[in-house]
């Protein structure tokens, strides 16, 4: 029996002590679907599941925010916690993050700065970091919620009456958006800590927004990436990140939903930066190492501090300079009721099957159903004209099809997209 005690929070690489003499295990959440190390095969421990690994492995790579605690038990083949708490080696993945920090963000600017900075972890994976993190590289940082809670009864009920630990929701952050006005930049993260939310003097930020402005502000500042790194980004992220691509001469790697598609092109650098819409990111260290293959929500934290700190302005106000040169889009996701009939037509719709010439007035330039970043399918349809584009795919999860829509030309125009793309979908439904 092999015992790990507290949280587990990690990002960079891990070494496995016999992952070149016999089989390793390895107790996990979803990394098995993100590392690529895994057989596939799954054995049901005392804990929770155990995959295991490809032989010959030496190092893995995983994500903040990995939560297990207790005992798992299993023969001498068996590690717990990714191998490292074997014949009763404590490995402290709090101090490992935490010095990690500065290989890939400029932690000294952020305390030369002096900017008072104010984080809710949300109950959640990341609150035992940031006093640590505060105390290593000298922030004048409060963590301004404390309690952990399983049933989550401190978090405000979004609109529809549910409890939501969403960092990007203004009803989970209303505790947070009230306090605003004691510090420079305040943020927060969701319970599993692999999603941000940035909170400036001036507003909640979009997660669209944050992340156009932290693309453009780590291409500048990332002078060690190598030119050939390009920008990753989920279909239904907002286009604002292929005009700052665009300015910035770097090329957009578009791929489905799902930050597993990032994996191998952060290993491989092609590209830099992975992101999409629902406000996870992760990035390479500032000398073009792998960090981590899943979202980290800490990081982007305080890449918005070192953004701050560097350019002496908020992240608010370097995404409104994008708009400035780009223009400034609408984004929505609206959500209708979809049955299995429904969602399996969108999962195998053809660019054939859409008979579409204009898009809200503007002529239609591309019509996909793979990702141009790879060609995998991206479960639905995605239709782009000049000035905006709408997407529709099934949910994953729920008996729902989301319609994703932008519209850089206005919020009538939005409208006249949304109308657009929700009759091309009733009318493949009626061919149905």
């Amino acid at each position: 029996t092999y015992v790990v005690a507290g949280w587990s929070v990690l990002s960079g690489e891990v070494p496995y002590p016999n992952a070149d003499s016999g089989t390793v295990f390895w107790v996990g959440g979803n990394n098995k679907q993100t590392n690529a190390l895994c057989t596939g095969a799954e054995i049901e421990g005392s804990n929770g599941r155990c995959a295991q690994l490809k032989p010959m492995v030496a190092a893995g790579v995983f994500a903040a925010g990995n939560l297990f605690t207790g005992t798992f038990e299993g023969g001498p083949n068996f590690l717990d916690m990714y191998g490292l708490a074997r014949f009763g080696v404590v490995y402290d993945f709090t101090a490992r993050y935490v010095d990690d920090l500065a290989e890939v963000l400029d932690m000294p600017a952020i305390a030369a700065s002096g900017l008072s900075l104010g984080v809710d972890p949300l109950g959640g994976a990341s609150l035992p970091l940031w006093e640590p993190i505060a105390q290593k590289y000298g922030l004048a940082l409060s963590v301004v919620n404390q309690e952990v809670d399983p049933s989550f009864r401190f978090v405000p009920c979004d609109k529809d009456g549910k409890i939501r630990m969403d960092c990007s929701s203004p009803y989970a952050m209303s505790r947070l958006l009230s306090l605003r006005d004691r510090f420079d930049l305040a943020f927060a993260c969701d319970p599993d800590a692999d999603r941000h939310g940035i909170v400036t003097r001036d507003e909640l930020m979009n997660p669209n927004h944050f992340l156009a402005a932290a693309c453009w502000y780590l291409f500048r500042t990332r002078t060690q990436w190598s030119k050939g790194s390009g920008i990753g980004k989920t279909l239904v992220t907002s286009a604002m990140l292929d005009r700052v691509g665009e300015e910035l001469q770097r090329p957009v790697v578009e791929v489905p939903v799902g930050f597993k598609w990032f994996v191998p092109y952060l290993h491989s650098g092609r590209c830099a930066l992975g992101c999409e819409e629902s406000a996870g990111a992760s990035f390479l260290t500032r000398d073009g190492r792998p960090w981590s293959t899943d979202k980290d929500g800490p990081l982007l934290c305080l890449l918005a501090a070192e953004m701050m700190a560097r350019e002496g302005k908020s992240p608010s106000a370097v995404y409104a300079g994008l708009t400035e040169r780009h223009g400034a889009p609408c984004y929505q996701r609206l959500d209708a009721p979809a049955d299995a009939k429904v969602r399996s037509l969108l999962k195998g719709l053809t660019v054939e099957q859409v008979d579409m010439q204009e898009l809200a007035g503007e002529r239609v330039e591309s019509v996909i159903t793979h990702a141009p970043g790879n060609d995998a399918p991206i479960g639905g349809i995605k239709v782009m004209a000049r000035s905006g584009w709408f997407a529709v795919r099934p949910s994953g999860t729920e008996p729902i099809c989301k319609v994703y829509t932008e519209s850089f030309a206005g919020e009538e125009h939005l409208r006249r997209l949304q109308k657009d793309a929700i009759d091309l979908l009733n009318r493949l439904l009626q061919q149905a």
